[in-house]
């Protein structure tokens, strides 16, 4: 497809009309939408009247208090903070975090004796290989306890590597 004079003069007049380039192309038929702005941008009509199809949209008038009500501590005498409070510093220290309770009370802690730590070297089948320590140490080791059939690890860490929904859920609403 070459560009005629014919061609040009009605890309011009349809251009100078507000037309887009895909309307512009549709109207020249044989071009596509880039051949026509790769020619508007050539012959320097870049600057067209521009047409408005809607009326600017209205501003809504801003609240004075966009974001949501701060908390408050117990004191009521505190004032609300407003604005950013990532480095704010509190009145009151909050309480030190209480340490997550284990998830089941009646399973006591693994106590690996030295006799039964397993390298991964001396793992079997039925070893438990959970991992304990820092494998860039010297007395990494794994857990080493007879592991339940199925499992990779012993009871203990079964319970610790296989948790439910409900038990994560449970263990939200109890911190």
């Amino acid at each position: 497809m070459s560009w005629t004079d014919e061609r040009v003069e009605l890309l011009k007049k349809l251009w100078a009309e507000g037309l887009s380039a895909s309307q512009v192309a549709s109207e020249l038929g044989g071009v596509t939408r880039n051949a026509v702005i790769g020619k508007v941008h050539r012959l320097g009509l870049s600057g067209r009247a521009k047409t408005t199809t809607t009326a600017p949209r209205p501003r809504r008038p801003r609240n004075q208090q966009t974001s949501r009500p701060a908390r408050t501590s117990s004191s009521s005498s505190a004032a609300p903070s407003v604005g950013a409070t990532a480095l704010k510093v509190e009145s009151q220290p909050q309480s030190a975090p209480q340490p997550k309770a284990v998830k089941n009370p009646q399973a006591d802690p693994v106590v690996v004796p030295i006799s039964k730590r397993a390298s991964i070297l001396t793992l079997t089948e039925t070893t438990c290989k959970w991992p304990i320590g820092d494998p860039g140490d010297t007395d990494f080791h794994f857990c080493g306890h007879k592991s339940e059939s199925g499992s990779p690890y012993c009871k203990y860490h079964s319970e610790i590597a296989y948790n439910t929904g409900a038990d994560r859920r449970r263990s939200k609403k109890a911190s």
